[in-house]
């Protein structure tokens, strides 16, 4: 295999009565500028933009004329009123952080922040003038604030595809403020919707829906009564399952029955439900697969960065062994050298659908305890970049998100199987285990299946995974002898439905005996044996291959066996290059790679085509969901089971 080691070095708040004395700046706006450019331009935050300019909030359009408050004002917003001592204040110089900040005067981020609320969403910028406060100014400034809210109340009506954070952020809120502005938009942000962004709404008596309160037991109380619930209809599409119903409206199965006593007979398509309003959003619909428009938006180009652990310096500097020798041994290395010719591959495409991307390749030069990545972020300027991906550790990820958190710059995470800290710039690429199981779990109900564990008692994490995740599936009881109980296998199983047994144990007896019952019931019943993780002792030959295939093995797996003419072109593309057929982590590094440049040439933001289109690469499928913590994590599971053709094929 011709192995790739280099690193490419390349193309290196105002209110408007407050401040209606002071004269105000004007700006025209110029292609591909957003609001949030101008504001920084400016050093004032968009909030004060649209205060002046209210058809701003609509979009900006090219030799559009914005009035932009004075720097003067400006600063004189960030000053603290009365206050009964005096205030330092600080302006913000080059390089200089938050935590440097704080540390010089001696006071927490969180002090700065109060006493400076737009940190939250701007960040620390050059040429800010910061209040360093006391606590007697910080308690003086939140009082401030308060009267100032309780006036003229302003609103924004919510449009097509915007996010809590993407309008808390054009009024220089942060969406905690948001929400508590407006509690009802918790659960949901409905298109239409009018949101309180100051002052404060006219008081409304709204009735407590109280229907059929008397007629009810406890249950069906606490689903009906709850304050100010309002109620709207649901009519139940093809697919849908009690399970995933009670997931999509936030209730138990109880209590939508409760709310529906139709629903004791059944799920109908065309069933009109009876469902609280505004609570859909609790449960993330599954999303479509389709393929990224091959239209490239008009615009400048893209700036891809890659951040990959070559660690040249340790290498030149291994007296010991060769290059050679050290690739024979080093198994981080070859995994960073598959992935790169994989990204290669990919980027060799994008040239030849004419996508206009640069790309930028650096030796993040890293390990489990650190990383060269804070220094290329701040000699290279990458806060300017559309997307990073890398580095591979988890740890160096986050530093990087965090590091470009204030220009919310992608960070693709690559390889990590961690769930992340809550940084909402990161994407995590690869599914979490408990994703991987849960999508299994998932699909067994969505085939309206019952289902049974059989999980051996030295599978601790397993066991405790089912109790705490998927509650009401049963476990098949032992012996007293230790060997799985055929009277409690049998007890189990249901007529007319398929019988998925979760089988979880490394022991060949414990994996003979249960294969063997499964096998003997299989004229009276239908069921197909399933595993959540690899299982090497499946391969051995005490396990009869063919009554795994008989059984129909079923998994969960983040990658798949395509064998589609699109993967065979791969294939014989990456050998024709590297002598070699692509390997787990060469085609990895090409799905990463090129999903990421197609989603950047679209002409939506990389967020809002994650939020919408899932897509299936090589072996490797990107289905992002928003966590509820922050930041993005990859739901993207095949279901795979062993076909009588003796092939692995997808579940649909």
């Amino acid at each position: 295999m011709k192995y790739f080691f280099a690193c490419i070095l390349s193309f290196f708040l105002v209110e408007q009565s407050s401040f209606a004395q002071e004269k105000a700046i004007t700006h025209r706006v110029t292609a591909d500028e957003t609001i949030v450019q101008i504001a920084q331009k400016y050093q004032v935050t968009p909030y004060d933009i649209y205060q002046l300019n209210p058809d701003a909030q609509r979009g900006l359009k090219v030799n559009m004329v914005l009035l932009i408050p004075n720097k003067a004002g400006y600063k004189a917003k960030m000053e603290p009123a009365k206050v009964s001592k005096p205030v330092n204040s600080h302006e913000v110089l080059p390089k200089e952080t938050m935590y440097g900040i704080c540390k010089k005067y001696d006071i927490t981020e969180e002090e700065l922040k109060k006493a400076n609320p737009f940190l939250e969403t701007d960040g620390v910028q050059i040429g800010q003038i910061l209040v360093i406060p006391s606590k007697n100014v910080v308690k003086t400034i939140v009082k401030s604030e308060v009267s100032v809210v309780s006036e003229k109340p302003l609103y924004h009506v919510v449009l097509p595809k915007e996010t809590k954070y993407s309008i808390a952020k054009q009024y220089g809120l942060t969406v905690e403020e948001l929400e508590k502005r407006n509690p009802e938009i918790i659960p949901n942000l409905t298109i239409g919707y009018q949101l309180l962004i100051k002052g404060s709404r006219p008081k409304e008596v709204e009735p407590l829906e109280t229907v059929g309160v008397t007629k009810v037991n406890s249950i069906i109380a606490s689903a009906v009564t709850r304050p100010l619930q309002q109620y709207t209809n649901y009519e139940v599409k093809p697919q849908e399952t009690l399970y995933s119903l009670s997931k999509k409206f936030d209730l138990s199965q109880e209590e939508l029955i409760a709310l529906n006593p139709d629903l004791k007979n059944g799920v109908a398509i065309g069933m009109v439900l009876r469902t609280p309003a505004n609570t859909i959003a609790n449960f993330q619909e599954k999303k479509e697969f389709g393929s990224l428009s091959k239209i490239i938006a008009e615009g400048r180009r893209k700036r891809l960065v890659l951040l990959l652990p070559f660690n040249i310096p340790h290498v030149e500097g291994d007296t010991l062994n060769s290059t050679v020798e050290r690739l024979k041994k080093d198994k981080f290395l070859n995994m960073t050298l598959d992935f790169y010719s994989g990204a290669l591959m990919a980027i060799d495409s994008a040239k030849t659908l004419g996508l206009p991307i640069d790309i930028e390749i650096y030796d993040s030069q890293e390990n489990k305890n650190g990383s060269n990545v804070i220094s290329i972020i701040q000699k290279n300027q990458l806060e300017t970049a559309n997307a990073i991906i890398g580095p591979f550790y988890q740890s160096n990820a986050e530093v990087a998100a965090k590091l470009l958190a204030e220009t919310n710059t992608p960070v693709i995470s690559p390889l990590s199987k961690d769930v992340g800290n809550p940084f909402r710039n990161l994407y995590q690429t690869i599914p979490s285990t408990d994703v991987v199981k849960n999508t299994m779990f998932d699909y067994m109900r969505s085939k309206g299946g019952n289902i049974m564990a059989v999980v051996d008692k030295k599978k601790i994490s397993i066991i405790n995974y089912i109790k705490e995740n998927q509650k009401g599936v049963p476990f098949v009881a032992f012996t007293d002898r230790g060997a799985v109980s055929v009277e409690s296998f049998k007890s189990l199983l249901v007529r007319g439905r398929m019988n998925y047994v979760v089988m979880e144990t490394a022991n060949t007896w414990m994996i003979k005996t249960t294969i063997a019952m499964m096998v003997g019931v299989m004229k009276d019943y239908q069921v197909q044996l399933v595993i959540l993780e690899p299982n090497d002792t499946l391969d051995f030959e005490e396990i009869k291959f063919d009554n795994l295939v008989k059984l129909k093995l079923m998994y969960p797996s983040v990658t798949r066996e395509n064998v589609s003419p699109e993967a065979m072109v791969f294939d014989k593309n990456y050998k024709k290059i590297n002598n070699i057929y692509p390997g787990t982590y060469a085609t990895r590094g090409f799905d990463v790679m090129f999903d990421t440049m197609m989603r950047l040439v679209q002409d939506v933001k990389f967020e809002e085509t994650v939020n919408s289109v899932a897509t299936k690469q090589i072996d490797n499928q990107f289905e992002y969901y928003r966590k509820p913590d922050g930041g993005y994590t990859n739901k993207g599971v095949f279901v795979l089971y062993y076909d009588s053709d003796l092939t692995i094929k997808e579940a649909k």
